[in-house]
C-alpha cells in the first residue's frame, strides 16, 4: 500500500465557503490524492499529532489565525514540524503553514508592512527556483491566488528563497532538501478566490478597495496549482 500523506489542518475556510469542503479537502483534490491516500488531523480543534513513521510527507493548511498569536496548538505543531524537517520528512506549508514552518525553523513572521494581499497576484521566481524540484520549469512569472495579512519577514537560517513579488519578498522558500513553504494558495481555484474576496468585502472596503473589481480581476492559476502534485510526486520518490 502506498504511504499516505498527513494533512495538518490549522483552520477552516470562511463560513460562506465551507459548503465546498475543508482546506484539507481542497488540498487533497488539487494534489490528486484519493481519500485513502491522506490522513487529516485538525490541530486547531485539538487533534494530537501522530508519529512521523508511515507517512510519505505532510502538508500544512492555511488558517485565519496568526502565527504571532502563539496559540498552544500552533506552537506544538511548530515543534513537530521542526523535528520532522530535521528528520527529512517532506513538508509543504501553505499560507499559515508556510509561516509556521518558517517560524519553527528560526525565521521571523509578522504583519506584512504592505498590508493585505488578496486576489490573483503575480509570483516572480528567483534563479534558484529553476533547480528546485517543485518549481523547475515553471515560467519566471506566473499567477497565483493569495490572501494574507502576515508574511515571512525573515526566512529561516539556511533557507533558499524561491519566489517573491512586489508585495511579499518571500512568497516561497525551501529549507534543506525536503521542506517548502508557499505564501500563496496552490489549492485555490478561481471560484475559491472569488468566494474569499466576497467574504472579505467589508474589510476591503475599509481599506479603500472594491471587492467587485478585485473579484473581476481573478483568473485561473494553473502553474501554481501544479506545485501540489509535484510535491506529492517528489515526496513519493
Amino acid at each position: 500500500m502506498t504511504a499516505p500523506f498527513l494533512i495538518i489542518e490549522t483552520g477552516q475556510p470562511v463560513a460562506s465557503m465551507r459548503r465546498h469542503g475543508s482546506f484539507a479537502h481542497w488540498i487533497r483534490v488539487a494534489a490528486g490524492l484519493e481519500r485513502d491516500e491522506a490522513v487529516v488531523i485538525d490541530v486547531q480543534r485539538g487533534d494530537a499529532l501522530p508519529g512521523r513513521e508511515g507517512f510519505a510527507g505532510a502538508i500544512v493548511t492555511g488558517s485565519a489565525a496568526m502565527v504571532t498569536e502563539r496559540h498552544d496548538w500552533s506552537e506544538r505543531s511548530a515543534g513537530w514540524l521542526r523535528e520532522a524537517a530535521h528528520a527529512g520528512l517532506p513538508l509543504l506549508g501553505i499560507c499559515y503553514g508556510h509561516q509556521l514552518i518558517a517560524h519553527a525553523l528560526g525565521g521571523e513572521v509578522g504583519d506584512n508592512p504592505n498590508g493585505r494581499e488578496m486576489g490573483t497576484v503575480r509570483i516572480d521566481l528567483h534563479a534558484e527556483a529553476q533547480a528546485d524540484p517543485l518549481f523547475a520549469g515553471l515560467p519566471a512569472g506566473f499567477p497565483a491566488q493569495a490572501t494574507h495579512l502576515q508574511s515571512v519577514l525573515r526566512p529561516p537560517p539556511g533557507a533558499t528563497v524561491l519566489a517573491r513579488n512586489g508585495h511579499d519578498a518571500c512568497h516561497a522558500f525551501r529549507w534543506g532538501e525536503a521542506a517548502w513553504g508557499v505564501q500563496f494558495h496552490p489549492e485555490f481555484s478561481a471560484m475559491h478566490m472569488r468566494g474569499y474576496i466576497r467574504a472579505r468585502g467589508d474589510a476591503l472596503a475599509r481599506e479603500g478597495r472594491c471587492h467587485k473589481r478585485l473579484a473581476g480581476d481573478v483568473s485561473a492559476a494553473p502553474q501554481a496549482r501544479k506545485l501540489l502534485r509535484r510535491f506529492v510526486r517528489h515526496a513519493r520518490r
